[in-house]
């Protein structure tokens, strides 16, 4: 359930983030081409200028606050945004030895600075990611959608939008990412996970949960019985900035289950995670 929101206007960034975490999500924020490429796994690919992408890029991402967006509609802005020359520029694309990406989605403002948010789509595809790309734009033109879908992006939104549609498109996205993909209701041993509902009850009894123990749960269901290290669970459910040493997850694992109740279905595999 992590989602990378490029966006160059930093409080649509700002607001696309927090409300995407009320929503359940882990959510990290970039404002230029560049950041996201690096984010995404992606320094150090070769492009077809003979460049080669430096490592070591000034990531000024940074995580939005906790403001309320929760039914705002983002505001439009121009997206006449130019591709970048050098070693970002677009062309043939030659995959590298290089480790996947850690988010489920990639919601890409295409007039991105830096590196413009076509070539960031176009190189994300060519590495064969996993993650899944929400255009979110202010060119809503049939022809910029067409353009857009052509690219690679799996979904493609305008500005502006309904902040309800934009949840359930990144919500969709994701449980097409997963291989199978995945259904909105899970269950397992009276456990009952609605994924586009955020609900979650055993045996007809409501949990509860907040939206950290809603996504730890939901990992666990959807591994479908295999052991989830707590390192999977930290990438997967908190952002890039949550410290690895803080205990976050044994914290968070003691309330679930506490709340799923006895008798008990999450299970710790000594030296390796945890089952459900």
């Amino acid at each position: 359930m992590r989602v990378l929101v490029a966006e160059d206007e930093r409080v649509l960034a700002e607001l696309v983030a927090v409300g995407l975490r009320r929503a359940g999500f882990a959510v990290d924020t970039v404002h230029g081409g560049d950041d996201a490429l690096e984010r995404l796994g992606l320094v150090g690919w070769e492009g077809g200028g003979g460049g080669r992408i430096a490592s070591g890029l000034s990531a000024s991402s940074t995580s939005a606050s906790g403001t309320s967006a929760s039914g705002t509609s983002a505001s439009g802005m121009s997206a006449s945004g130019t591709s970048a020359s050098g070693p970002y520029a677009s062309g043939p694309f030659v995959p590298g030895p290089l480790a996947p990406s850690p988010y489920d989605v990639l919601v890409l403002d295409r007039d991105l600075p830096r590196v413009h948010g076509d070539d960031v789509a176009r190189r994300l595809v060519a590495a064969g990611s996993p993650t899944r790309i929400l255009m979110l734009t202010a060119a809503t033109t049939v022809e910029d959608r067409v353009h857009g879908l052509d690219l690679g992006a799996d979904d493609y939104l305008g500005k502006p939008f309904e902040f309800p549609e934009l949840v359930s498109r990144v919500r969709a996205l994701r449980r097409r990412s997963a291989r199978p993909p995945l259904p909105p209701l899970l269950e397992r041993d009276g456990l009952r996970v609605d994924t586009v509902r955020r609900n979650a009850t055993r045996d007809g009894r409501d949990l509860d949960l907040s939206p950290k123990e809603f996504s730890v749960l939901q990992i666990l269901l959807e591994a479908d019985g295999a052991v989830v290290s707590a390192e999977e669970l930290l990438e997967r459910a908190w952002d890039v900035h949550t410290d690895p040493f803080t205990g976050a997850v044994r914290v968070c694992m003691s309330k679930l289950r506490a709340k799923v109740g006895e008798p008990g279905l999450i299970r710790t595999v000594q030296g390796v995670g945890y089952v459900l």
